[in-house]
């Protein structure tokens, strides 16, 4: 059996997700494909992740990828997470982890419209507020945000009870979470966006008439297969529970892929075993000690749910939330090592963990000057803000 100790699973890191000098990319799509989706959770990450990975790439750049040429799009997917897509992943995830979501949702929705008393039959009032909710963007060039559909569409302007009698429960609006399905759904899509690239104000707009061209949805056992694959090619060798993971679904859906891809079974340190493609079982080089400083929620950090290889257990209580939601890191030569943080004045700073030595602190400070310097003095906020990241910013 083919053996993956750690350190080449951080030089793959290194060459693959576009993050050591001498292995970025130059243009926004690639920085995506490298990654095959870029968490998009917090509008600021899918900039960030790309600067990271991409030289000489603007805001105006990214910006022309994701609404004019429509080469990178929002999707709902796996674990009902918000990504930017390739558009030619789209299908896969139309027919696979997004539907999941979406039939997820819509039983949801139907549920709690039901018991808040919106109709007797919570399915057929759904059926209808999407209906309505197409109906109102259908003449609309550039779409409408969600606040102008709940004042348009009488169907989706109320309330429904949530987890009553628990500290999460409360009447909730229903317009957002009707929209958020027709999204997981692929019928409508997050366009252009009103606000400044590091906030979320898009709108919302038909499929059909984003992309013109809407190809159909992949079968689910092909659409899971095909996100299984463009993960092992930027991710593997990896373990079948951080596929399952990644992927939001089941260890059967899992299993199914890998075998619908002739996975090859690989050892990896620790005594685990993980999966590659049958065509990546070649030593990989080593790559020259690199420096990285990457976003809240970017997906190299999120790409595991076994992180041993690059982080330290004892970190990870510092550098995630108590819902494993990952803030900025630091990393050298494939592990992480700490956080930043920026200033008033949008000065990164690298906060550390560990005794890292003088050439890596350089490498890292130089990363800083980079990211600084590209965000020309931008300030990045965050709701995912970690623990160390949090007490970098105390007076």
């Amino acid at each position: 059996m083919r053996h993956f100790a750690d350190r080449e699973r951080r030089d793959r890191i290194a060459r693959r997700h576009a993050l050591a000098p001498g292995h970025r990319v130059g243009d926004a799509e690639s920085a995506t494909r490298a990654m095959t989706v870029l968490h998009a959770t917090e509008p600021p990450t899918v900039y960030l992740s790309v600067a990271c990975r991409a030289d000489g790439v603007s805001v105006a750049d990214i910006d022309a990828a994701l609404f004019e040429d429509r080469t990178l799009v929002r999707q709902l997917a796996m674990r009902r997470t918000l990504f930017v897509f390739p558009r030619d992943l789209l299908p896969a995830a139309w027919g696979s982890a997004s539907a999941r979501v979406a039939e997820i949702e819509y039983r949801r929705i139907a549920k709690d419209a039901a018991a808040s008393g919106l109709a007797e039959d919570g399915a057929h009032w759904l059926d209808g507020a999407r209906r309505a909710v197409l109906d109102a963007l259908d003449p609309e060039p550039l779409g409408l945000t969600t606040t102008e559909i709940r004042a348009r569409v009488p169907e989706v302007a109320g309330t429904v009870s949530v987890s009553p009698g628990t500290k999460w429960g409360g009447d909730v609006p229903i317009a957002p979470r009707v929209i958020g399905q027709l999204g997981a759904s692929g019928d409508i899509v997050r366009g252009s966006n009103d606000g400044h690239w590091r906030i979320s104000r898009h709108r919302w707009v038909p499929m059909r008439r984003w992309l013109a061209d809407v190809p159909d949805p992949l079968s689910t056992d092909e659409g899971y297969a095909e996100l299984v694959r463009r993960w092992l090619t930027t991710f593997g060798p990896g373990t079948t529970t951080d596929i399952k993971w990644w992927l939001g679904s089941t260890v059967g859906a899992v299993k199914a892929a890998l075998a619908r891809l002739e996975a090859v079974e690989v050892s990896l340190d620790r005594g685990a075993t993980g999966w590659v493609l049958p065509d990546d079982l070649e030593p990989t080089e080593p790559v020259e000690p690199w420096a990285a400083l990457l976003p809240v929620l970017d997906p190299t950090l999120m790409g595991w749910k076994e992180r041993d290889f690059y982080l330290d257990p004892e970190h990870a209580p510092y550098l995630f939330d108590s819902n494993g939601n990952g803030g900025t890191t630091a990393w050298w030569n494939g592990r992480v090592v700490g956080c930043w943080v920026q200033d008033d004045a949008g000065v990164l700073r690298v906060v550390l963990r560990e005794d890292v030595g003088s050439e890596a602190a350089a490498a890292l400070e130089r990363e800083a000057d980079r990211l600084t310097e590209w965000l020309d003095g931008v300030r990045i906020t965050s709701v995912y803000a970690s623990l160390q990241m949090k007490s970098a910013l105390l007076p």
